[in-house]
C-alpha cells in the first residue's frame, strides 16, 4: 500500500504551470545572480501586490537562507533578535542564527505569538538596566505568519508589534514561509499592504505553496536595503541560475494562482480538522491554517501510521501525544477522504 503523506507542506514537487514555464524558457539566454527579466518582472508584480512601488525585492533559494540573511544583514555584533521560544529560528533552523554571533532572545508564547507587550517589557528591562552593557542588545523583532502552531496575527496584533518596535527603533521582520496559508485562513484579516506596511522586511513563501523552491524578500525599510545583496552571496542565498527564482513568482503572482492555491490547501485542512472534532478529539493548537495538531492515544497514531505520513510533535504523556497533519497547495481531495473515513473509524 502506497503511504499518502500530510507530515510536510513540501513533499510534492511544484505546480504544473510553473514546470511548464520553466520547460518554455529553457533555453532562453539572461543574466545571472536575479537580474533577468523574469526577476524584474516578478519585482513589478510584488510591488503591485503589496501596493509599494519602492519596496526592494529579493528571491533567494530558501526559507533558512532567507531567515539567516536577513537577521545577520540587520544586527549588528552585540545585538539579538527577539523571537517566541517556538519560533522556527528557534527550534528548526539548527542554530544558523547564531552562526553569524546572534543571538535568538525567546520570549513564550502559548499560541506562537508575539505580543507587543511582551517586546515593550524585554525592551524596558534591557534599557532600565545599569548593567545593560554585559547583556545581549535587542536588535529587531521576528515573527511569522503563520506560526510554527499554525496561528495567525490579527491585523490589530500587527498593528500593535508594529507600534512597539517602531517606538523602540526596531526593525519588525515577518518570515512568511507558509503566508499563503496564512492569507487564505478563515477570519483572516491581513492582506499584502497590511504587511508590507506594518513590517519593514518580510518573506513571501514560494518552497512550501507550489514552487520548486524559492522565497522572495521584501524590504520596505529604506535603511535595510543597503549592501543586502552582499549577505546574500555571503550566506549561500544568492542563485546563480537566478531566473529559476523569477519565473517561479511570475508564475505564482503574476495571475492569482499562489492565492488560489493556498486556498485549496486550507479548504483540505479544515476537512480533516472537522474529521477528528467530529471524534471528539482534542487538539494541542487551534490552527485555522494548512496545519492541523490533534491529540492522539498511542493505539490511534499506530493505526493511522500504517497508512499515512504525519509528524509526530510532541509527548504528553505515556498514552498521548501530538501530531500534525499538514494539507498542502496539491493535497488531493480524495486522500482526505480516505483519511477522513480512517478517522472516522478510530476507536476512543
Amino acid at each position: 500500500m502506497t503511504m499518502i503523506r500530510f507530515e510536510c507542506d513540501y513533499a510534492e514537487g511544484a505546480h504544473p504551470q510553473i514546470l511548464e514555464r520553466l520547460t518554455e524558457t529553457n533555453f532562453e539566454q539572461s543574466k545571472g545572480y536575479g537580474e533577468d527579466e523574469h526577476c524584474d518582472n516578478a519585482r513589478r508584480i510584488i510591488r503591485r501586490l503589496c501596493e509599494n512601488e519602492t519596496a526592494d525585492v529579493h528571491f533567494l533559494v530558501g526559507g533558512t537562507q532567507a531567515n539567516a540573511t536577513v537577521i545577520a544583514s540587520v544586527l549588528r555584533p552585540h545585538q539579538g533578535v527577539i523571537s517566541a521560544a517556538t519560533g522556527h529560528i528557534n527550534v528548526h533552523e539548527a542554530g544558523a542564527v547564531e552562526t553569524a554571533g546572534h543571538k535568538v532572545l525567546a520570549l513564550p508564547a502559548g499560541n506562537g505569538k508575539l505580543a507587543a507587550s511582551q517586546v515593550e517589557q524585554m525592551c524596558a528591562e534591557h534599557w532600565n538596566d545599569a548593567n545593560r552593557e554585559h547583556t545581549v542588545q535587542p536588535g529587531m523583532v521576528y515573527i511569522s505568519n503563520p506560526t510554527e502552531g499554525g496561528s495567525v496575527y490579527s491585523k490589530q496584533e500587527l498593528q500593535a508589534l508594529s507600534e512597539v518596535c517602531r517606538k523602540r527603533g526596531l526593525p519588525l521582520f515577518l518570515d512568511g514561509a507558509r503566508l499563503g496559508y496564512g492569507l487564505a485562513a478563515e477570519d483572516n484579516d491581513l492582506t499584502m499592504p497590511d504587511i508590507a506596511g506594518l513590517c519593514d522586511i518580510f518573506h513571501i513563501g514560494g518552497t512550501k505553496v507550489g514552487a520548486l523552491f524559492g522565497e522572495a524578500v521584501v524590504i520596505t525599510d529604506d535603511r535595510l536595503k543597503k549592501d543586502f545583496r552582499y549577505l546574500m552571496k555571503q550566506h549561500g542565498g544568492m542563485l546563480a541560475k537566478g531566473r529559476l527564482l523569477g519565473i517561479q513568482f511570475e508564475t505564482l503572482l503574476g495571475g492569482g494562482l499562489y492565492f488560489e492555491i493556498a486556498r485549496h490547501a486550507v479548504r483540505m485542512a479544515m476537512m480533516i480538522r472537522n474529521a477528528f472534532r467530529s471524534k471528539d478529539i482534542p487538539f494541542l493548537y487551534e490552527s485555522p491554517t494548512n496545519q492541523q495538531f490533534p491529540i492522539l492515544t498511542n493505539g490511534q497514531i499506530r493505526i493511522l501510521s500504517q497508512r499515512y505520513a504525519f509528524e509526530l510533535w510532541s509527548r504528553l504523556d505515556d498514552n498521548h501525544a501530538a501530531v500534525r497533519f499538514c494539507a498542502s497547495w496539491a493535497t488531493r481531495t480524495n486522500d482526505v477522504q480516505a483519511l477522513i473515513k480512517d478517522i472516522n473509524a478510530l476507536p476512543a
